[in-house]
């Protein structure tokens, strides 16, 4: 065959040329790596990109919440809902942009409305009962607006009773209300803020009485206590409220003494007061003696006076005491109160007569003494020193306790503190001991379980598993496939060439055996030849009996076709 025959093969091999040569299963895996390498990519950039989810309103009625969620469609707003559909989401980037863009159009308008109510409420034709009835949920609304500003209420009802007033006064009946509260999960509400919802609600019904006005929780327990239990419940929480204020005070007195001596952190002082709240009440009524006639307070006067004829004939009782003058008045100014003094005096030449009554006042003093609450029975003080750091010449700090006199002097000290009364009872305890080191109970966290770290990873942890993926599926799939794509393509040949080669082999080497095992000579046994030698053989001898069918076959490997 000349060489014309031979065939052309351009030097740089294309792309087709060089997936032609590759298998089917070396293309499928190609494929898929592409296939699967973009998607990671396009996923990584797309979850890379995406913001952050904010709360844009929470807890909104359905009404509200359904307005919201239309005006965001309009706006062209994303959206999401929370867990359990209590909460509307929106892009961190856009809370506060759409918050104001939602208020500007009124939303969200709120389950509770007040007094705007009024605005729409001046209607032709509107009864006396409905303009009553407008005003009273106006009102109802605006309480609830109040009462709902306290922290620990999450939401509030409040139902008014007005009764309608006629002319008769006698048959007014006074308004009532009656409080329904939602408290915050943990949340509780003191006396004192549950009487200023009461005070709230009666201030501001005009004549309606603080005992009218009840408070319930949302489980139906009645908050609010009955007026005839408060004056035996009511004290109880400010006196225990006391009874701490007192125990802080003396516990940072005897910190503020002691911490100068020993160190902040080598001092702990616990005090228990004991205080009397019963309330006590003494009248006393006493008398003094009744001072001198004319320093004494007259409190009545009585005088009678009568005059007698001269001719008048004696009567009475014939006898010796009958013609007697009567004697001088026995009443003593110092008797028993209401003692009347009598004086007269019988003149015998005309017979006239003067009686005269006069009453003083008794001297009486009335004392009421009322004790007062809260005062101290007995005070305990409890008070732990730590033991003092010494310092020897050689530099050694070592930990030793306070000597009994120095803690004498310390001991001393509290009682003067805290005002000690030893016929009260009290009583102060000071010890020294040793501290125990909080750092040593420290457990140390591994560098891995610390929370910064553990952030730190879930921040990184889906763009570090997007690159380790692709990079699985470069070295895996596709790189395997674009190795065997860059190996060199087979040079063709002419057959001139062909046979030239062949007769080149067999003249170098006419008695060299076709097959040799390594390590052997020419005197050597030949080894038995393997399959694929057989085969190379085949092949071999096809090449010098056909050369043309050969170059047929390359011809067809080049361009990509199966070999006829």
């Amino acid at each position: 065959m000349s060489t014309t025959d031979a065939l052309t093969v351009p030097e740089k091999p294309t792309f087709a040329q060089r997936v032609g040569r590759l298998d089917r299963a070396q293309r499928i895996r190609l494929a898929v790596g592409i296939v699967l390498f973009v998607a990671i990519a396009v996923i990584g950039l797309v979850m890379g990109r995406q913001s952050e989810w904010r709360v844009l309103y929470a807890n909104l009625p359905d009404k509200d919440g359904g307005a919201i969620v239309a005006q965001l469609t309009q706006m062209n707003v994303p959206y999401q809902y929370g867990t359990g559909g209590g909460s509307i989401l929106v892009p961190a980037n856009m809370v506060y942009d759409t918050r104001l863009k939602l208020a500007s159009l009124g939303l969200p308008k709120g389950a509770v409305t007040g007094f705007e109510l009024m605005d729409t409420a001046n209607r032709f034709g509107m009864t006396q009962f409905q303009e009553r009835l407008t005003f009273q949920r106006g009102l109802e609304g605006e309480l609830v607006r109040s009462i709902q500003a306290l922290s620990s209420v999450q939401s509030a009802r409040v139902h008014l009773a007005l009764p309608n007033q006629n002319g008769f006064f006698r048959d007014q009946q006074k308004p009532s209300a009656s409080v329904l509260v939602s408290l915050n999960a943990g949340r509780s509400l003191d006396r004192a803020q549950l009487a200023g919802i009461v005070h709230l609600v009666s201030s501001s019904v005009p004549e309606m009485d603080p005992k009218a006005v009840s408070v319930l929780d949302d489980t139906g327990k009645l908050l609010s206590t009955p007026p005839d239990q408060e004056a035996g419940l009511g004290a109880d929480a400010q006196q225990l409220q006391h009874v701490q204020q007192i125990e802080q005070l003396y516990t940072n007195r005897i910190l503020d003494i002691l911490e100068p001596v020993v160190g902040r952190k080598n001092i702990r002082a616990q005090v228990t007061a004991e205080l009397d709240f019963s309330q006590s009440e003494s009248t006393t009524e006493a008398y003094k003696p009744n001072q001198m006639p004319d320093s004494s307070s007259v409190r009545s006067q009585q005088t009678l006076e009568s005059t007698l004829a001269a001719n008048q004939p004696p009567t009475g009782v014939p006898g010796a005491a009958t013609n007697q003058p009567p004697g001088p008045s026995g009443a003593q100014i110092n008797g028993a109160a209401q003692t009347p003094v009598a004086a007269g005096a019988a003149s015998a030449a005309n017979g006239a007569r003067r009686e005269s009554i006069i009453n003083y006042e008794v001297d009486k003093t009335v004392r009421v003494v009322r004790g007062a609450t809260g005062m101290i029975k007995r005070i305990s003080a409890a008070v732990v020193i730590n033991h003092q750091n010494v310092t020897d010449p050689k530099g050694k700090t070592s930990a030793v306790p306070i000597s009994d006199e120095q803690l004498t002097k310390m001991t001393a000290l509290v009682r003067e503190t805290i005002g000690f009364n030893k016929d009260r009872g009290d009583s102060v305890n000071l010890m020294n001991a040793a501290f125990t080191d909080d750092k040593a109970n420290v457990v140390d966290i591994p560098w891995w379980e610390r929370p910064e770290v553990l952030d730190m990873v879930r921040a990184l942890a889906w763009p570090l598993g997007t690159l380790l993926l692709g990079a699985l599926v470069l070295l895996g799939a596709v790189r395997p496939a674009l190795k065997a794509m860059t190996q060199p393509l087979l040079e063709p040949v002419s057959e001139a060439e062909s046979d030239g080669h062949l007769d080149a082999l067999e003249s170098e080497e006419p008695d060299r055996p076709l097959l040799e095992g390594p390590g052997q000579g020419s005197s050597s046994l030949p080894a038995p030849p393997t399959p694929a030698e057989l085969a190379l053989e085949e092949a071999r001898k096809l090449t010098r009996d056909n050369p043309a069918a050969v170059a047929n076959i390359v011809k067809s490997w080049i361009n990509g076709e199966a070999p006829s």
